[in-house]
């Protein structure tokens, strides 16, 4: 039999043992149970060329499968500056009459930039001025065009919060109309990804964030307004199909873009990157190897 301290010594060392056999196998079983909103790290994905996250918000979906190929931060509340433009454009196709004419008010020419200079009085049809709106991203031609549909803007936000909850998008809020930051005025890449993808079965938004340029004229004066897409993928990258940037010091640049290739359909969110066409073209260089079938 052994001696008391000898007995002691040997419980310390197989209590020791079961914990270095255990404590491994309990973190993989953690591991296994958590829920982890990231899927890919720098040091796992050695196929982007990053070292840091080069944005505050990152998705990145095949739609074809709806499989998530790279997200960072995606459930984040961020300012989502013109995207917020995207909803916009829904609630002005499901409430407005695009053959109407329109007024721009004193209000909608004081919008600050980006704006067209359009001036107060002068009258277009609101299809025009949803093509300056997700074309160029015209704040003053956006404020006319919502303040006509919801009577002003304010009930028309209001338009925008409910479709927002209808759609299911609860980390988003709205408080006006163009993407102009606030407190109380947030969305997510995730809840960004899953409105653009509602709006692109739009037909007519569909084809309007794939122009590269138009031209819009009041119907009461001839000055026309050339329009020069803002999406500098457009044209560039095959099988891009839009659809709409943004940018405001807060929200920094923004991006969504949807692509398809070789049978793929991508979606590309990006929120707040100092680098977002180079960031948007290695996401896209990956997104595509990662969705063909011998990736």
């Amino acid at each position: 039999m052994l001696p008391a301290h000898s007995r002691r010594m040997h419980t310390c060392l197989l209590t020791a043992l079961c914990l270095v056999l255990l404590v491994p196998a309990t973190v993989q079983a953690k591991r296994a149970s958590g829920k982890t909103r990231q899927l890919h790290t720098v040091s796992e994905d050695q196929s982007l060329p990053w070292r840091r996250v080069p944005a505050h918000s990152i998705l990145l979906k095949e739609l074809n499968t709806g499989r998530v190929l790279y997200e960072h931060e995606s459930v984040k509340r961020l300012s989502p500056a013109s995207l917020t433009k995207i909803m916009s454009a829904l609630v002005i196709l499901e409430h407005g009459r695009l053959d109407d004419l329109v007024t721009v008010s004193p209000a909608a020419a004081r919008a600050h930039k980006t704006h067209l200079r359009l001036k107060a009085g002068q009258v277009f049809r609101l299809d025009d001025l949803l093509k300056a709106m997700l074309i160029v991203s015209a704040n003053d031609a956006c404020l006319a065009a919502i303040e006509h549909v919801g009577g002003d803007e304010t009930q028309f936000v209001g338009l925008m919060n409910d479709k927002a909850a209808a759609l299911g998008l609860h980390n988003t809020h709205f408080t006006n109309g163009c993407g102009f930051d606030g407190p109380d005025h947030y969305s997510t890449a995730e809840d960004l990804a899953t409105l653009s993808v509602i709006a692109l079965q739009q037909p007519i938004f569909r084809n309007l964030v794939k122009e590269e340029r138009a031209m819009i004229m009041p119907v009461n004066g001839t000055h026309a307004y050339m329009l020069h897409t803002t999406n500098r993928l457009l044209g560039r990258i095959p099988g891009v199909e839009g659809i709409k940037t943004g940018f405001t010091s807060k929200a920094g640049r923004c991006l969504i873009a949807k692509v398809s290739q070789n049978g793929s359909d991508l979606l590309v969110v990006i929120l707040n990157s100092n680098r977002r066409w180079n960031t948007a073209t290695s996401l896209i260089s990956y997104g595509l190897r990662a969705s063909s079938p011998s990736f």
